[in-house]
Order: structure tokens, then C-alpha cells, then sequence
């Protein structure tokens, strides 16, 4: 599970508990600026197919959490229960997206969404 806050410009993702340990991170910063779009999406966790592992774990139907390589792109994932999976577009940064679970999918998105830069 993690935590996403927002402050100073950067939106940072707080990696709680043993995940930490599955998804060899404890937090990432990314520039506000650098954030593309955010939205929940649980349809995205269930499939098997994640990528090529990198390092992390995957377990299909218990977790996903560390770096993967697909179609081109780096994504971290930490994710449990996909219900409460988090999408984080990102442009100019080592991961293309992050797909993350948080407690409350629609606080995240609503949060997140307001502080994006209007175009």
C-alpha cells in the first residue's frame, strides 16, 4: 500500500509497511509538472501479465510491487487489492507510470487532479 501527498511542487508516493521491502522502494518524488494525468483504475491489476519483473515481486492475486519493463515503458507497481489501484501518467521521468493502491482511490484522484498544472 502507500500514501500519496502533495507538497512543494512534487507529488510523492510513501511506500507503507513490507512493501517496502516487495517493491525495493520506500518513496518516489515526482515534480508536479512532470505528472501527466491520475486516475483510478482497478481493471488494470487483474490481469497476469505486468511486464518483465525487474526486481520486486509479483504474485498474481496477492501482489505486484516493484519495477517492470512493458511495451517499451518502465512502471513501479505496488498493488494488493486492485480495487484501489491509482494510475499515475508521468512524462520526463524514469517511469512512464506508476500503478499504486491506496486507501481511498477517489480522495487520491480528486487531490492529485487539483493540484496538476491547468494547461
Amino acid at each position: 500500500m502507500t500514501q500519496l501527498s502533495l507538497s512543494e511542487g512534487k507529488l510523492t508516493v510513501q511506500v507503507k509497511g513490507w512493501d517496502k521491502l516487495w517493491s525495493l522502494r520506500s518513496h518516489l518524488e515526482i515534480p508536479i509538472q512532470d505528472v501527466v494525468r491520475v486516475y483510478a483504475d482497478p481493471e488494470i491489476a487483474h490481469g497476469w501479465w505486468k511486464g518483465l519483473r525487474v526486481g520486486g515481486a509479483n504474485v498474481p492475486g496477492i501482489i505486484t510491487a516493484g519495477t517492470f519493463y512493458q511495451h517499451g515503458n518502465w512502471i513501479f507497481w505496488d498493488v494488493h487489492n486492485p480495487e484501489k489501484a491509482v494510475v499515475i501518467e508521468l512524462r520526463h521521468e524514469h517511469y512512464a507510470k506508476l500503478i499504486v493502491e491506496v486507501d481511498d482511490p477517489a480522495a487520491a484522484v480528486a487531490a492529485a487532479q487539483a493540484a496538476l498544472p491547468q494547461p
